[in-house]
C-alpha cells in the first residue's frame, strides 16, 4: 500500500514498542540514562508518564542496553496479590517449584538472589503499568525486596513504570516507607513541537523513507492533535500516510491533514 509509494521498507508508525524506532528526545535520553545508571547502582526506580509517551519503549531500550551480567524479569500484568507477585518473581528467577508459604518463599528468593550475586549476575525487576498493582501489600513486598542486600549494595534492582496516577497514589502517607527507598524518580514529559517534527522524520528514515514528507503545517496539525504523545503521533501519522497515498500526494500537506483531523474528531 502506502509503503511502496513513500519508498518505505516497513511501516514507520507501528503501535508495537520497537526499540529500533526509538526516538531519543532530550527527555527520553535523560530518562534512559537515569534508568541505566539506577540499574547499575541496583536502586529502586520510579518512572512515570502519560499514556503513550514511550515508557514501554524505554523499558525495551533499557533491556537492550544491559549485557549478560543482568537478568531481566519483566512483569507486564502486575494485577497480582502479594503471594502471586512473589511466586511469579520466584519462577522467573529460576525456582521451579516455589514454596506455598511466604516465609519459605522469601528465604528461597533470598538464596537465589545471593547465588546470582556470586555468579556476577544482577537481577532487574521491571514492573510495567505499575499503577495496576491492586494491593498496598504487593507494593510492600516490592519495597521489601530492597532488604535483600549486602553491606554496600542491593541484590536486585527494581524499576516501577506507570501512568501519572501511580505517582499520585504513592504520594499518600501510607506509601512513605516505599518512597524513601526510591533511589531515583523521573516523570517523562511529551515531545514539544520541534521534537515532534524530528520524531516524524526519524521514524520515516529508519523505515527506509525520506525526511520532509510531513510539511510544516502537517507537523503543526499532528502536534496540536497529539500534544506530543508518541502513540497519538503514530496514529495521526499513519492516517496521514494512508490519506496522502489515496490522493497520490508525495508530501503530507494541509489538505491531507484536514481530512485526517475530520476522521480523528469523529472518534
Amino acid at each position: 500500500m502506502y509503503e511502496e509509494f513513500y519508498g518505505l521498507n516497513e511501516r514507520p508508525f507501528s503501535k508495537t514498542p520497537d526499540p529500533r524506532f526509538m526516538f531519543l528526545s532530550r527527555k527520553h535520553k535523560e530518562a534512559l540514562s537515569r534508568l541505566v545508571y539506577a540499574v547499575e547502582e541496583r536502586d529502586l526506580i520510579l518512572l512515570t508518564g502519560e499514556i503513550g509517551c514511550g515508557k514501554t519503549t524505554l523499558s525495551r531500550a533499557l533491556i537492550d542496553e544491559l549485557d549478560d551480567s543482568y537478568r531481566v524479569v519483566l512483569l507486564i500484568n502486575p494485577r497480582l496479590s502479594p503471594m502471586e507477585f512473589l511466586r511469579s518473581l520466584a519462577v522467573r528467577l529460576g525456582l521451579d517449584d516455589p514454596p506455598r508459604y511466604r516465609v519459605d518463599l522469601l528465604e528461597q528468593i533470598g538464596t537465589c538472589l545471593y547465588r546470582l550475586y556470586e555468579e556476577g549476575v544482577c537481577p532487574v525487576l521491571i514492573v510495567d503499568e505499575a499503577q495496576l498493582v491492586p494491593h498496598k501489600e504487593t507494593f510492600d513486598e516490592i519495597r521489601l525486596l530492597t532488604n535483600f542486600q549486602l553491606d554496600d549494595q542491593n541484590l536486585i534492582s527494581v524499576v516501577l513504570m506507570g501512568q501519572p496516577e501511580l505517582r499520585k497514589r504513592l504520594a499518600h502517607s501510607a506509601y512513605e516507607a516505599l518512597r524513601q527507598r526510591f533511589g531515583m524518580q523521573y516523570d517523562l514529559q511529551p515531545l514539544d513541537r520541534e521534537e515532534t517534527a524530528e520524531y516524524l522524520d526519524c521514524r520515516m528514515t529508519i523505515a527506509g523513507g525520506q525526511s520532509g514528507v510531513f510539511s510544516s503545517a502537517a507537523v503543526d496539525a499532528i502536534f496540536n492533535y497529539s500534544g506530543g504523545i508518541p502513540r497519538k503521533i503514530n496514529h495521526a501519522a499513519t492516517l496521514a500516510l494512508l490519506e496522502g497515498y489515496g490522493r497520490d500526494l508525495a508530501q503530507i500537506d494541509t489538505t491531507v491533514m484536514q481530512a485526517v483531523m475530520a476522521e480523528l474528531n469523529m472518534n
